[in-house]
């Protein structure tokens, strides 16, 4: 069985635009990428509402992306493989972050994947980095994320440099979805259909070229 664990916010614990409520598993993106691995795969969940890559929040605690991350990585090894889809909550106005020390927020949880020794036999899992889509039309988080349209839009060249710097693959989920123009951050059902079909592709690829060598 190869153990995968996708590490994610909101949009990776499925928060569903219009209702406000979790999607289903089988509407999840993990949920979806299961269904399309089948057998021999095992897919964990690891979405929290509100997850940064490296900030703070003073007011909702226990969000910061770095701190959480090793204690998941020994929860659940060995891992064969980690899907890392954070950075929209850093384009929140008060971390006051640009796209490029949010890429660089990334590169620190790279590095913590990567010498963890959460692989088989203690090597390093395999890492699928994933850049979030671009922030869409802002309504009920207009003032929250005031300013984050164009950061958003930066973001996928930053997070393409960094895979490029540790040696990770890298796909832009702004090339297969879009953010919901309900309230400009989260994915509805059918986004998260098309997100979990593409993840699934490329990690079908990885697998397959990680048995190459």
């Amino acid at each position: 069985m190869r153990n995968i664990l996708c590490y994610g916010d909101s949009n990776t614990w499925g928060y569903e635009p219009s209702s406000k409520r979790r999607l289903s598993r089988a509407q999840r993106w993990p949920g979806v990428l299961q269904e399309h691995l089948r057998q021999g795969y095992i897919v964990i969940e690891e979405g929290l509402n509100g997850r940064t890559t490296v900030w703070t929040d003073p007011v909702a605690e226990y969000r910061n992306g770095k701190h959480l991350l090793l204690p998941c990585l020994e929860t659940h090894k060995p891992l064969d493989l980690v899907v890392l889809m954070l950075g929209t909550n850093d384009l929140k106005r008060k971390f006051a972050a640009s796209a490029y020390d949010i890429a660089r927020g990334a590169a620190v949880l790279i590095n913590i994947i990567q010498t963890s020794g959460a692989g088989q036999d203690d090597a390093r899992p395999e890492i699928l980095l994933v850049c979030p889509p671009p922030i869409a039309t802002l309504t009920e988080f207009a003032e929250m994320f005031e300013g984050a349209e164009e950061k958003s839009r930066k973001l996928g060249g930053h997070y393409r440099n960094v895979a490029r710097e540790f040696g990770c693959r890298f796909m832009d989920a702004g090339d297969t979805i879009c953010s919901s123009d309900i309230d400009g951050v989260h994915f509805d059902a059918g986004e998260h259909a098309k997100l979990g079909a593409a993840v699934a592709q490329e990690v079908q690829r990885i697998f397959a070229a990680a048995s190459c060598r």
